[in-house]
């Protein structure tokens, strides 16, 4: 499969700039041309619906070419890297480049615990153990660009029930409740932005796959009410994109089984299922990259970190405080596998995180 790499052009960042520009925010970042020009509609309402992995891999897939979605797709981005929820949120969020924010991936290690963690939940990658509550939200401190703002338009946000605390936040538990709380926002008085965020369509493919019945039947589900709630708002411009796509998965190996492996390493692989990091012990390098390509080079190709880093796999082309986080190598899945890293890994019938098709996804403008 090819590998994408993120354009700082044409990004999921670049999106966000714009809209920062747009709310009176602090930019540093390329904005896109077309966003920024419906931007200057004028419209009372400006809705912003990010729906978790629904990428074109997906869209084309699942979707009809004349449906909705894919008939009002503006321009095709492209994700960050690792192109996986933590990572790409976070960007879009905080308007800012991963080597900025520094929420790489899933698992990060830190050296300061001596163990990797999954930062969205406080818990111990390897055991689930709790570390200390809010760690990792301390240790990299963002702030959506949407809570700088100087302009006329008063700010919402539409989340689950899992979403931090927010002023004017909307709660959700379903999809239908999701648009009525969208309707809801829109029709307050004066000139409202909404950042909306759904966790569809990528939970129900993590489960079933991205080609499943089940995609299908719940990206159709997306588009008829985006569709519907297009229709009924007409003052209203409607953002929606991806943080990233998936891929269908046809195999995976047990890295956390491999002791031949692991015994070169100061600590466990972390990150991400298919952009796994690597500490390797000093001296140990070229032991390492050979034992790893005999045993997993047709399916993952291994990158020294630095090398990623000097040609802006992380944005802003340089590197910097966070760039300790991602080891010493990553290698990328470059096929349709994932690495088990952790006994606690999830069996995914899809799943995202690499270079290859999950990179790309639609900016739909109505």
């Amino acid at each position: 499969m090819e590998l994408i790499k993120p354009d700082f052009e044409r990004s999921i960042v670049n999106l966000s700039a714009s809209l920062a520009a747009f709310l009176g925010a602090q930019n540093d970042k390329p904005e896109l041309f077309e966003l920024s020009n419906a931007l200057r509609g004028g419209y009372k309402n400006v809705v912003f619906l990010l729906l978790d992995g629904m990428g074109m891999h997906p869209l084309e897939r699942n979707a009809a070419p004349s449906g909705f979605f894919r008939k009002n797709v503006t321009r095709v981005l492209t994700s960050v890297f690792p192109s996986t929820t933590t990572n790409a949120t976070t960007s879009i969020q905080t308007n800012s480049y991963p080597m900025e924010h520094g929420w790489f991936g899933w698992s990060l290690y830190f050296e300061e615990l001596k163990r990797a963690v999954d930062i969205f939940e406080d818990v111990d990658s390897y055991t689930g153990e709790a570390v200390p509550h809010g760690f990792a939200r301390r240790r990299l401190p963002t702030t959506p660009f949407y809570r700088r703002t100087s302009g006329e338009y008063t700010v919402n946000v539409v989340v689950p029930h899992f979403g931090q605390e927010e002023e004017n936040r909307y709660v959700w538990t379903s999809i239908d409740e999701l648009f009525l709380q969208l309707k809801r926002v829109c029709a307050k008085d004066g000139k409202q932005f909404v950042y909306a965020y759904c966790t569809q369509p990528d939970a129900v493919m993590h489960r079933f796959g991205v080609t499943s019945a089940k995609a299908k039947e719940t990206i159709g589900a997306l588009e008829r009410s985006v569709e519907g709630f297009a229709r009924e708002k007409k003052d209203t411009l409607l953002i929606v994109t991806a943080d990233h796509g998936q891929v269908d998965i046809d195999g995976r190996y047990d890295l956390y089984l491999d002791e031949d492996l692991l015994s070169l390493l100061e600590w466990r692989p972390y990150l991400e299922a298919r952009a796994t990091a690597f500490k390797v012990k000093e001296g140990r390098e070229r032991a390492f990259e050979t034992l790893f390509l005999e045993k997993y080079g047709k399916d993952f190709a291994l990158f020294p970190t630095e090398q990623l880093i000097c040609e802006n796999y992380f944005g802003g082309n340089m590197r910097g405080e966070h760039a300790r986080l991602l080891g010493d190598y990553i290698a990328v899945g470059t096929t349709k596998k994932i690495m088990n890293l952790t006994p606690r890994s999830h069996p995914f019938k899809g799943h995202h995180t690499s270079l290859t098709d999950e990179m790309l996804v639609p900016l739909i403008v109505v």
